[in-house]
């Protein structure tokens, strides 16, 4: 049996510049964080050739094709599993349409468990790699790349994308003082909505030509929030994030709404220096960014909103119990 534990994200700054057919002609930079909220994938050895798949639902099939979770099938397959296995996911907090990158989290930490089942190491940037093949060119989703890349290295990464299709991706090792005042100015709160962002991120897409604007000044944000942190300046991912949120409203028409408006705006109101909503909007967490001293006032003005309290987590995706046990003696 294999456990896989992979972190979901929070999108600090530069969300949007890491979709393909922006940042293959203009480059993209996005500063993001892991969080210590998890995927977890369980891979089980079966006596049968069956599949048996669990998540929100259940499925029982002999062949692999036959499996209707996109994301399953496609990693079995990349892994050369086919026949004999249950697979389980789990998720810390509700997966769909949190913002909070769940999808490829899943994805990550289906293709590590896979293939640890399968007796393979793979790296950081492989399963990173592996992931976007699945999710961008085999399933065909509107996405863009800073996701996988969280799932698999974890920490706060400063993450370059193009020109064309090169990725670099750069761990920022804080020092401690630093890692927890930002740390500790993190507020997550889940609005109750949900949506799925593949129709956002649709017309994000489509829009791109008309809002180069906006995306260039949501990448040079990001790179200056990174050089930022690299200079102990810790504050500035507030205003960065503040910044972007104006931003990154123009890039489609349902990344905000009257609701959402009210809620960043009156936790600004009372002393946050950010706040926008994570992912591609439209609903799920908002992401606050403020001084200790002023938190009890935000967590009352959004007391309609339930509190998710986060840390960063260092540690991309990692496996957490790995047994060999012949079931056949």
């Amino acid at each position: 049996m294999i456990i896989t534990q992979t972190p979901l994200r929070i999108g600090l700054v530069g969300g949007g510049t890491d979709l393909p057919a922006y940042y293959r002609e203009h480059g993209g930079r996005v500063l993001n964080a892991a969080i210590d909220k998890y995927v977890y994938v369980v891979v089980k050895q079966r006596f049968d050739d069956d599949i048996y798949i669990n998540y929100s639902q259940k499925e029982i099939v002999t062949r692999v094709e036959d499996v209707r979770h996109d994301l399953v099938r496609e990693a079995m397959h990349m892994a050369g599993i086919r026949k004999g296995v249950e697979i389980t996911t789990l998720a810390d907090i509700p997966a769909a349409g949190s913002g909070l990158g769940s999808s490829s989290a899943v994805t990550v930490g289906l293709l590590h468990a896979l293939f640890t089942y399968q007796g393979r190491q793979v790296s950081a940037e492989e399963l990173a790699e592996r992931a976007c093949t699945i999710e961008l060119d085999r399933c065909q989703k509107p996405i863009g790349k800073q996701d996988q890349y969280a799932a698999a290295f974890g920490g706060i990464c400063d993450m370059s994308f193009g020109p064309g299709d090169r990725v670099v991706v750069d761990q920022l090792r804080l020092p401690p003082r630093d890692h927890h005042q930002l740390q500790d100015e993190l507020m997550l709160f889940y609005t109750g909505i949900t949506r799925s962002a593949d129709t956002i991120l649709h017309e994000q897409t489509a829009n791109i030509a008309d809002r180069l604007v906006q995306l260039h000044e949501l990448r040079d944000l990001a790179a200056g929030a990174a050089e930022g942190l690299r200079r102990g300046d810790t504050k500035c991912v507030g205003t960065a994030l503040g910044q972007s949120w104006l931003a990154k409203r123009q890039l489609a028409s349902g990344v905000s709404n009257q609701q959402l408006d009210e809620s960043v705006d009156s936790a600004l109101a009372v002393g946050a220096t950010g706040a926008k909503v994570a992912g591609a909007g439209g609903g799920g967490f908002v992401l606050i960014t403020c001084p200790v001293e002023y938190q009890a006032a935000v967590r009352e003005e959004l007391g309609h909103m339930k509190e998710l309290p986060i840390k960063i987590e260092p540690f991309g995706s990692r496996v957490i119990f790995n047994v060999h046990r012949d079931i056949w003696g």
